[in-house]
């Protein structure tokens, strides 16, 4: 073979295996760094951009896709310990000339982390709003998503500001009075009589505690490897402080039934979403909504845990717009009836 035919060989090898190498290294030695950079990936892949906004010097991250048009604004409301990105695998499926707001909220990711005045359900409800009114996104009602800690945000930001929202999603929402225990609560309930704040599942310290929170959370089983694991345990480690703070606060007195509490003053067109082996909070929960609520929506999904926004992305996805349509197609029936 001619010399430079096999340099050339050589170099594109050593040109393709540079990436490749770089890849297997993080996996082993940075999967935490991995993570960062497959997250980053599937923002811009998506079109979803990054950027902040300030209320009063108190900092939102946030990230973003699209302009108001025709259909309703979508904020999206993540759940504890999480970080916007977490609705990325839902945008995948959410039309692209649909403007979408996914915002860290307080404590969380980019945002400000001031002190627990912020972490009870009443504060991050009065936070959310500022950030509404720092994007302006209130101009126009909008439609409000949330999952969890976010569902119960969600839930008494509707009740208190309705005149913002055209409509409002809840998944598996936290701060009911569940006529059934989870799991999870059981587990609660154990921990509060020891006193152990070491020991809550939502916030794992090792590869092996994040194999059990992901069980817990979801009902597929991902097979996940054990670097991934180490990752996403690297990743939360520096704030579990912070979420056990976070955590105290939004199970105590004053916010763990909060969503109960403020559902009467629901008037905004509710649907509500739940995957029927959801072992965080029980899939009961719904029927407590449907019976104050009866106009509200329930969508209940087989073969689905509480991580509904990971294990069925697409159906969620699906089930959000075909909601906010028909509220919309609602509203315009009802105007040619008035006129």
């Amino acid at each position: 073979m001619d010399l430079d035919v096999m340099n050339m060989f050589v170099i594109a090898g050593g040109t393709l295996a540079i990436p490749l190498l770089a890849f297997v290294a993080s996996f082993l030695l940075w999967p935490a760094a991995l993570i960062k950079v497959y997250s980053w990936y599937w923002r811009r892949a998506l079109g979803m951009q990054v950027d902040h906004s300030e209320y009063e010097g108190y900092r939102f991250g946030y990230s973003h896709r699209g302009k108001p048009g025709n259909r309703p604004s979508i904020l999206l409301l993540h759940g504890f310990s999480a970080q916007k990105d977490m609705w990325l695998s839902v945008v995948k499926f959410l039309p692209k000339n649909v403007h979408i707001i996914c915002v860290d909220m307080p404590g969380h990711g980019e945002t400000t982390r001031t002190s627990a005045v912020d972490y009870s359900i009443e504060g991050q409800v009065k936070r959310i709003h500022q950030f509404v009114e720092s994007i302006d996104l209130n101009k126009k009602p909008f439609h409000l998503v949330g999952t969890s800690m976010g569902g119960n945000v969600a839930g008494v930001y509707a009740a208190s500001f309705p005149a913002d929202l055209c409509s409002v999603t809840l998944i598996c929402p936290a701060g009911l009075k569940y006529p059934t225990e989870s799991a999870f609560v059981k587990r609660l309930i154990e921990l509060e009589k020891t006193q152990d704040t070491q020991s809550i599942p939502l916030i794992p310290s090792t590869p092996e505690e994040m194999g059990e929170m992901l069980k817990l959370c979801s009902f597929v089983r991902f097979k996940i490897p054990q670097q991934i694991l180490q990752g996403l345990v690297d990743v939360r480690i520096p704030h579990n402080d912070f979420y056990r703070e976070v955590f105290m606060e939004i199970v105590g007195e004053a916010s763990r039934h909060s969503l109960n509490e403020n559902m009467h003053l629901i008037s905004t067109p509710l649907q509500v979403i739940w995957g029927k082996h959801d072992q965080v909070v029980d899939v009961s929960g719904a029927s407590v909504l449907a019976e104050a609520l009866p106009g509200c929506q329930v969508d209940l999904l087989d073969n689905c845990g509480h991580s509904v926004v990971m294990e069925r992305p697409r159906k969620s996805a699906q089930l959000i717009m075909d909601f906010i349509i028909a509220q919309q197609n609602a509203g315009c029936a009802s105007g040619k009836k008035l006129s």
